[in-house]
């Protein structure tokens, strides 16, 4: 139904390129030879360009100067290499050049993944085997403790996720109600919410 506006830079797009990675940074006289080539946009749209060109490239400097906290490895370790952005992509290169030990690991990981999304029980024995000797060995043999209620979890189609949602969302409508009302108005509110 809406057309999307073409952007008037568009069709200059792979000559600004070409010139900001030979060195030439000015948006003004960028837009001075863009204007020699045809180009009838304002200052303004070339200037914005070579600010935004400015702040990405900033952004990725930035993101490899500064050493991510634990937390931020293990979230962009368990991330699909597909969702990932341009900065996330090159921090994971660079921690995978690091320490080595992580690729084994990511690996691992997605292994466990898949084996839990295509309901493969058969896999579990030579993934606890795996995951033993790498970086997740903690979460290995959590795994193997507690082996019944994971096979299940394979193996069964049933799920308490409806379960434990309806206990979040009492929870939650509890933690609302807390010292404003007597069990009356709670339970107004419970049922109210189903």
């Amino acid at each position: 139904v809406f057309r999307v506006r073409e952007n008037s830079l568009e069709v200059y797009l792979p000559w600004l390129d070409a010139q900001w990675s030979a060195g030439h940074r000015n948006g003004t006289q960028l837009w001075r030879e863009l204007t020699r080539q045809g180009f009838h946009g304002c200052l303004r749209v070339v200037t914005e360009w070579a600010t935004r060109r400015r702040k990405a490239e900033k952004m990725d400097c930035d993101a490899l100067s500064r050493t991510p906290s634990a937390r931020t490895v293990a979230r962009l370790m368990t991330i699909g290499r597909d969702d990932l952005s341009k900065s996330q992509t090159v921090t994971v290169a660079a921690i995978e050049g690091g320490v080595p030990q992580l690729v084994e690991a990511r690996e691992v990981v997605a292994a466990f993944q898949a084996m839990i999304r295509k309901k493969s029980l058969a896999d579990l024995e030579p993934w606890l085997e795996r995951a033993r000797s790498s970086l997740v060995a903690a979460f290995a043999n959590g795994v193997a403790k507690d082996r019944a209620a994971v096979s299940a979890a394979i193996s069964l189609p049933w799920s308490n996720g409806q379960t434990e949602g309806q206990i979040t969302k009492l929870k939650l409508v509890k933690r609302q109600m807390y010292g404003r009302g007597k069990i009356d108005l709670l339970q107004a509110r419970v049922i109210g919410a189903g």
